[in-house]
């Protein structure tokens, strides 16, 4: 009699049905794993740093265009002192010259008047003071005018109101000082506002110092500072004091 296969009992059944099913399971999630440590390994990294540089080059402190580029301190120096005078250069120098009988102006610069400009140099007479200084800070014209012997006068002027403040006889001078003096105004056959007239034909602007003196090569010159109102560059022209000539041109862009 041939023998018979039997099936497995029930309960064997349901132990390897649960088994394959574990292995199903096991093997998915495995399966799932790898499939997001893959991707995460293909996925590109972006870096913080790249969007900290873009985010540097375009900010606006990074542009050409500040204002301290066409801007710098003597620049806007001279923009304050001279927007805030009222009296220009000649009505100075005409006041300057009525101080003193027979004189002749030989130095002029818009300046700021000092904590002291009323004070008296050590050891010197004190200045007259027939007006009031202007405030510390303020613009004024200081001029000085020479007579004939070659004696320097100190004239200090409000450049906003046109009034004399402070005139004395320079504690400085000494006799060489003062025979250097009246040769120069011997030789000076240009008058200061000659000099500028052709200084203002080289170079538009404001002027704000004229000078007698002398150059390298010993010629009698005035000295014309003229600022551009346009970008408050200075130009010192050098004018020959004998013929009006221009000898030179230097502009200050500082």
């Amino acid at each position: 009699m041939s023998s018979a296969r039997r099936l497995p009992p029930l309960r064997s059944l349901a132990v390897m049905g649960a088994l394959g099913t574990s292995v199903l399971l096991l093997t998915a999630c495995t399966n799932a794993d790898t499939t997001r440590s893959s991707v995460a390994e293909a996925a590109p990294t972006a870096s913080p740093s790249a969007s900290a540089t873009d985010s540097t080059s375009a900010s606006p402190s990074a542009s050409s265009g500040s204002p301290s580029a066409s801007m710098n301190e003597d620049r806007t120096e001279r923009k304050d002192l001279v927007t805030a005078t009222k009296v220009t250069w000649d009505k100075a120098a005409d006041t300057a010259v009525k101080e003193v009988p027979d004189s002749k102006l030989v130095d002029l610069e818009l300046k700021r008047t000092e904590a002291d400009a009323t004070a008296s140099p050590t050891g010197s007479p004190s200045p007259s003071m027939p007006n009031p200084a202007p405030s510390q800070g303020a613009p004024e014209w200081e001029a000085k005018v020479a007579e004939s012997d070659g004696t320097v006068h100190r004239i200090d002027i409000d450049a906003v109101t046109g009034k004399v403040f402070r005139t004395q006889v320079d504690p400085d001078q000494d006799a060489d000082d003062k025979t250097q003096m009246s040769n120069w105004l011997d030789k000076a056959k240009q008058t200061p506002q000659q000099a500028v007239k052709a200084a203002t034909a080289k170079t538009k602007g404001t002027v704000t110092h004229v000078e007698l003196g002398d150059n390298d090569d010993q010629q009698v010159v005035w000295g014309v500072d003229v600022v551009s109102t346009d970008n408050w560059n200075k130009t010192t022209v050098d004018v020959d004091a004998a013929n009006g000539k221009v000898l030179s041109q230097d502009v200050d862009s500082d």
